[in-house]
């Protein structure tokens, strides 16, 4: 079963707009099966063949003029000279929708797409599952505790692979094809207990000299590891909002994950069982409500627009929404199915010190019932969408 991708109109727009667009994500989010979908006719070529790579890379003029009637070109950073000869090559025939290009190492193709090709191409990031993808289909389930467990990437749904025996693959092929290519790490066990102890820190905020420490590494060596999950789509931290109260605020980023499973996997949960006593069962549920709002953000083609906000004395909103209009949606997350008045508390603190903003509230909880209090809305996790 195909499940439909919120982003599948987004790229056939970008499409007739720009020569060139390029789609990143994860490695396993869905982006071949999503490209190849939404433009059958083109020729898909993929650069992990060595064949290809070598034409590519030894004759790149030769290797596009083959390919002038509409092409995917997956993993295209793996001949990252291609992209001065793209550039020659669009502005020579501007025509739109030529190249569709993918990967899963979105430095490279950021840094190369700077350098050569601004303002010719459209960039969209294609995530794992979302929830709203889910609903309709066989996979969807009203259990939150399948998703956080499962998490969302598609081929534990497509092909029913059980978590624990598809995230070890999925973190070792991680490590051999993205992080060699990306760093020279020659402690590859080191890496994997570093991903391990961000998972442990998920959902607070990260000092980083304190997991360097804690692996027994430098504060850079941390520093840079910490670029390689980002760069390809592991994890992101989540800055705090600067808006000044006259008060002093945290200046630390929190961190996340772009997959709730990998968490759950990282953090040795073999059952869903094992979800309700983990002592992190609640930043578990903040990651995916956070993560499910990144999804929902870039299936638009949109920039992060998601912080958090927190002071030195302890107030602190989960998440801040803030629009061009400077107006907030103010987020508590809370892994309760009952709902207290108390959980509005710092929301309540935040609009007394900010009585010039515009904002609406919310309490996204684990209970199935949506309803309007005096302070606020009350969100289901199933119902996300009312977010947006």
């Amino acid at each position: 079963m195909i499940i439909r991708r919120d982003l599948e109109q987004k790229l056939k727009q970008m499409s007739r707009k720009f020569p060139l667009v390029a789609l990143t994500g994860p490695r396993q989010s869905g982006k071949t099966t999503l490209v190849k979908k939404v433009f059958p006719k083109f020729e898909y070529i993929s650069l992990e063949e060595l064949d290809n790579r070598i034409f590519a890379e030894r004759d790149p003029r030769g290797f596009l003029e083959m390919y002038n009637s509409g092409v995917i070109l997956d993993e295209v950073q793996k001949v990252p000279t291609l992209f001065s000869y793209l550039q020659g090559y669009v502005d020579q025939y501007r025509k739109n929708g030529q190249f569709i290009l993918t990967g899963s190492q979105n430095f490279l193709l950021s840094e190369k797409i700077s350098q050569t090709l601004a303002g010719r191409i459209s960039i969209l990031t294609l995530l794992p599952f979302s929830i709203e993808e889910l609903k309709g289909s066989k996979y969807y389930s009203k259990q939150l505790d399948d998703y956080l467990y499962k998490g969302f990437y598609p081929r534990i749904y497509d092909q029913k692979i059980s978590p624990t025996d598809w995230y070890p693959t999925y973190l070792q092929t991680y490590i051999e094809k993205d992080v060699r290519m990306m760093k020279n790490i020659s402690n590859l066990g080191q890496f994997q207990k570093f991903v391990r102890i961000l998972s442990s820190r998920v959902g607070q905020l990260l000092n980083l000299s304190s997991v360097a420490n804690d692996c027994d590494i430098s504060h850079n060596t941390a520093k840079s590891w910490l670029s390689v999950l980002e760069s390809s789509f592991i994890v992101f931290l989540l800055k705090p909002h600067y808006k000044n109260f006259s008060k002093r605020l945290v200046k630390m980023p929190k961190i996340y994950f772009y997959d709730v499973g990998l968490v759950a996997f990282l953090l040795g949960i073999e059952n869903k069982k094992q979800l309700s006593t983990n002592y992190l069962r609640g930043n578990i549920f903040e990651n995916f409500v956070i993560a499910e709002l990144m999804k929902s953000r870039f299936n638009k083609g949109r920039l992060s627009n998601i912080y958090f906000w927190r002071d030195k004395v302890g107030h602190e909103i989960d998440c801040l929404i803030e629009n061009h209009l400077n107006e907030f949606k103010l987020i508590e997350i809370k892994t309760n199915k009952t709902v207290r008045e108390d959980f509005f508390k710092n929301i309540l603190y935040w609009e007394k010190i900010s009585s010039d903003v515009r904002n609406s509230n919310y309490i996204v909880y684990t209970g199935e019932k949506c309803q309007k209090r005096t302070n606020g809305s009350i969100i289901s996790w199933t119902n996300l969408n009312k977010l947006d």
